[in-house]
């Protein structure tokens, strides 16, 4: 081989190692460069695979609570549905199949009573707070009685000539009352101070039975409206009774408390038409009859310590009623009376109080010092 030959091969070789030099160069940039678009990949995903996380955590959290409450409620559920059904096993109220001709007399606490509703009373009060103690405390507060169709197949029947008395009295049961009935209770007038259960009207009875005398104002059909509430909305009515003077009202209160010994009459309108009152024109003695039997009638004073409340309304309060045409004197009824029970009454004294009232939230504040209560607001629920 000539010498030129060898100088081109070592020219070319020459050549070939500086291109495979740039190459490894290359290579090596590429490679910095790849490393370095990973490295970005990398952070990027990274600060999404956080991002995301995060979002699972606040995700997780928010279960977590919401399973905590449904965990809470639930428990109240049950709570409530073991003393409902505890109720209904310590009152006897329970549907029971009627028992079967037998031989063997029942002992006399084995008795199981089976009463069904006749209807439900529609009321403004759709919680117990607030509501009424007795049924004359707000006498203009409107309600009504849905008698049910499955008592009867015309249940408008039932109500004829109910209209010619003014007054009638409602028999209900306390369906919101949980089981926890004493022999003794508190009554809100004695201040903290014990009584027998039956020497009260206390709801919390070993059979929660109510009464109340309401005044008539119009039947249609099966529906009967009465003015005066101490119920809370759907309580069921076990029987209904016309108000009689003769028979109910023996004797009336005079301004000071005492009794006179007078058969009081009602100032709506005279006694009722009909049977009661033919019977009362043929027993002409029966006036000085009941002045007798009223010389051993009392009650006890605390019935008569019923102190009320000045009841103010704030300008805001009263542009609230004026916007909302809310009865203004139904909750003046509520508050004088004071609704509170003895126990709030007592911790907290001078208190922000609140209650509910045909969809309006009422807020209001009570100063005990002075005997007076002032309603704040009164806003849409």
């Amino acid at each position: 081989m000539c010498e030129a030959e060898i100088e081109k091969i070592k020219s070319q070789l020459k050549i070939a190692r500086n291109e495979i030099s740039n190459l490894s160069f290359l290579t090596q940039f590429i490679k910095e460069k790849v490393n370095f678009i990973r490295e970005i990949m990398c952070e990027a995903e990274i600060e999404k695979i956080k991002s995301q996380l995060e979002i699972a955590r606040n995700e997780i959290s928010n279960l977590r609570s919401q399973i905590n409450n449904l965990n809470h409620v639930h428990r109240k559920d049950v709570e409530l549905m073991k003393a409902t059904l505890q109720d209904f096993r310590c009152h006897g109220w329970s549907i029971s199949e009627p028992m079967k001709e037998s031989n063997i007399e029942p002992k006399e606490n084995d008795l199981s009573i089976d009463l069904k509703p006749i209807g439900y009373i529609k009321t403004i009060f759709t919680d117990k707070r607030a509501v009424p103690r007795q049924a004359n405390i707000a006498e203009g507060i409107f309600s009504r009685i849905e008698l049910l169709k499955d008592v009867y197949t015309n249940p408008q029947q039932s109500l004829e000539t109910l209209d010619e008395f003014s007054h009638f009295w409602i028999i209900y049961y306390f369906h919101r009352n949980i089981c926890h009935f004493k022999p003794k209770v508190s009554p809100p007038r004695l201040d903290g101070k014990k009584v027998g259960v039956f020497a009260t009207r206390s709801p919390h009875r070993f059979n929660p039975i109510g009464m109340s005398l309401v005044r008539l104002d119009h039947i249609e059909g099966s529906v009967i409206y009465f003015y005066g509430s101490d119920m809370v909305n759907d309580t069921p009515v076990i029987d209904i009774k016309p108000y009689i003077p003769r028979y109910d009202c023996p004797e009336k209160f005079s301004d000071n408390g005492t009794l006179t010994p007078e058969v009081a009459s009602m100032k709506a309108r005279e006694e009722p038409e009909g049977e009661d009152s033919q019977d009362e024109t043929t027993t002409p003695t029966s006036s000085s009859s009941s002045q007798q039997n009223l010389a051993d009638v009392k009650v006890p004073a605390w019935i008569n310590n019923h102190p009320t409340l000045t009841v103010i309304f704030s300008e805001n309060a009263l542009g609230q009623i004026n916007e909302f045409k809310f009865n203004q004197k139904t909750i003046e009824d509520i508050l004088k009376n004071d609704p509170r029970s003895v126990y709030v009454r007592e911790k907290y004294l001078s208190q922000i109080y609140n209650f509910q009232v045909d969809g309006n939230n009422v807020i209001c504040k009570f100063d005990d010092v002075n005997g007076t209560v002032t309603v704040l607001q009164v806003r849409r629920m």
